[in-house]
């Protein structure tokens, strides 16, 4: 297994306990990786900051017992593996490994990870 390089991300006063915020990490070949960053029972979270069902931000859902709330369509997601918990999501979203060290929460991209982003809709112009 390929060893992960964490990089330094925010300070842990910046993710207070039951509170979700948005952050940008270096995932160095994948490029810059938008987080969401959620304290839950004292341990940080960082997964895409992009809900699956439809691209809301995470950032602006809630901490919830179960996992990170989507404020858009109530989707949870479990903080270990991304895993949708409630509908309507059904895909997991990307979580990454997260560390806290002398007051500082680091977050690794691994290496091949394609940073998830929202899916670009095409316009449909009246022509």
């Amino acid at each position: 297994m390929t060893d992960v390089e964490y990089r330094y991300v925010a300070r842990s006063g910046q993710v207070p306990e039951g509170v979700v915020r948005r952050f940008f990490v270096d995932g160095g070949e994948a490029g810059e990786v938008e987080i969401a960053l959620a304290r839950s029972e004292g341990v940080v979270h960082a997964m895409s900051n992009y809900c699956t069902h439809l691209d809301c931000l995470l950032s602006s859902g809630r901490v919830t017992e179960d996992g990170l709330l989507c404020s858009c369509h109530g989707s949870v997601f479990d903080y270990a593996d991304g895993e949708p918990i409630t509908p309507p999501a059904t895909r997991p979203v990307q979580v990454y490994p997260v560390k806290e060290e002398d007051g500082r929460v680091l977050v690794a991209v691994p290496p091949g990870a394609r940073p998830p982003g929202p899916r670009r809709r095409r316009h449909q112009g009246v022509g």
